[in-house]
């Protein structure tokens, strides 16, 4: 202690002076050992950074919507194979097997993501409504298929081309089930309640159902047996019909968020409406399930022209901190309770 500090009773005396000279260490790092703060929150109120995650391949559009196409064809299918009649009077069967099969198709894509997001009010609501218009766009778009391929038998008939073996039936078939395709499509739109989902839908069935048609008779071939041929060609109808959907909708995205930590790491959902509702309550776009800090709407992401803006209603973190509100930029991260999700826009980011 310095002895000027020390008075003639014994008593310390402090000045300014003195006062000015104290140096109190920092725990933050920060001079002046003040807290940095970002609006009301302080630093040591900031989440902890989550391990990001490449999360289950299930969770990829692709591979789910291709699932259930195999599941819902496979299941037309084992419904009419027992009473399918392959010569003699046709059974009730033989003619609704392949609307059926439609149906259930629709149905199932309808009703995937909201099983992969774990939403089973979201699922049952859009599943009843996939069976509605499934059964009307099934038949129609049978009998429209039934047309075509009856107007390219009556063709290579014509022609002397029509075999088991010849690449016109093949060709011809692969044309009329691509039908198949434009309903599967419409369906996932509808039930998306996007346009653009419903487009995007359209041009990924089209292509997996013609796929489909275009194996079906060289299975026919190659397994020597109809009732094993229908199962595994429609199998893979519904396999190809949903993994090309998954594919071209992944691949024509304009703006979309991808989950990198949570239980949903992996899933990405593309921001098809002018607002996208993300929070614990099933109806939201972006359904946050088993974390009690995330409130039933916490936030919006609202597209504004070529930006996204998003607005909190809970708390949100962006780029590490907290926002009301605020504009996105490709790449941004996002944290929303024990979820993380990565913005990202198409057209800024190749820029």
């Amino acid at each position: 202690m310095n002895p000027d500090m020390e008075n003639d009773s014994g008593k310390i005396r402090i000045t300014l002076e003195d006062l000015n000279c104290v140096n109190i260490p920092d725990p933050h790092g920060v001079p002046g050992g003040q807290t940095r703060t970002y609006g009301n929150v302080t630093e040591n109120s900031l989440p902890a950074k989550l391990e990001e995650s490449s999360g289950s391949i299930l969770m990829k559009g692709w591979c789910y919507l291709g699932l259930a196409g195999v599941i819902g064809a496979v299941l037309g299918w084992a419904i009419c194979e027992p009473r399918f009649a392959d010569g003699g009077v046709p059974t009730w069967a033989n003619h609704i097997m392949f609307p059926l099969m439609l149906v259930l198709t629709c149905a199932a894509f309808g009703i995937a993501e909201s099983v992969v997001e774990r939403s089973p009010r979201k699922a049952a609501v859009r599943g009843l409504l996939s069976l509605g218009i499934g059964a009307v766009l099934g038949f129609v778009f049978y009998f429209i298929a039934n047309i075509i391929f009856t107007i390219g038998l009556s063709i290579l008939s014509e022609s002397g081309g029509l075999s088991v073996s010849s690449p016109g039936l093949w060709i011809t078939r692969g044309i009329a089930w691509m039908g198949f395709g434009v309903a599967g499509g419409v369906v996932y739109g509808i039930v998306g309640q996007s346009g653009k989902k419903c487009l995007y839908g359209i041009a990924g069935g089209v292509l997996g159902a013609g796929l489909g048609g275009l194996v079906f008779d060289p299975i026919s071939l190659a397994t020597g047996g109809a009732g094993a041929s229908r199962a595994v060609g429609m199998a893979l109808f519904g396999a190809a019909t949903g993994i090309s959907m998954g594919l071209v909708e992944s691949a024509l995205k304009d703006r979309w968020v991808y989950v990198s930590a949570g239980p949903l790491a992996g899933k990405q959902f593309i921001l098809y409406k002018p607002l996208t509702t993300i929070g614990s309550n099933q109806s939201c776009d972006i359904y946050l399930f088993k974390d009690p800090t995330v409130r039933p709407q916490h936030a919006v992401i609202e597209l504004r022209g070529p930006r996204a803006l998003v607005r909190a209603a809970g708390p949100v973190y962006l780029q590490g901190r907290p926002v009301r509100e605020a504009m996105l930029e490709s790449g941004n991260s996002i944290q929303i309770g024990r979820y993380a999700f990565l913005y990202r826009d198409r057209e800024r980011a190749i820029r």
